[in-house]
């Protein structure tokens, strides 16, 4: 699986994802956000919004794209029938959201 459709399945079908996975996706974020600010990282940490768990770490240890990888496998091993690609009629290519009706790479309208 390719990083883009990994990430399409995390942003628009991550209601899918466990419990365990959203919150390495929160970790994630906050961690990103507050990357060069640490009294803003101190004040995350305080109301919870950042906590660093086994399974969290578990989760990320080979960094964030092999997560979003291994994530969007099991949406699509777990839950086939939930998800729907909407792909290009003329160049089968991965349109930017599952309602899109233009592709972004090849310009074709399916209006």
């Amino acid at each position: 699986m390719d990083q883009e459709t990994a990430k399409y399945i995390i942003r628009y079908f991550g209601h899918l994802m466990t419990d365990d996975e959203n919150a390495a996706l929160k970790y994630q974020m906050y961690m990103y956000k507050s990357s060069d600010n640490e009294k803003q990282r101190k004040i995350m940490v305080e109301k919870g919004w950042i906590s660093q768990t086994a399974e969290t770490d578990n989760l990320l240890r080979k960094g964030y794209e092999e997560f979003e990888i291994n994530v969007a496998k099991r949406i699509t091993a777990q839950a086939p029938k939930d998800i729907f690609f909407n792909n290009c009629p003329k160049c089968g290519k991965l349109a930017r959201t599952p309602s899109a009706k233009q592709c972004r790479y090849c310009g074709f309208s399916w209006h």
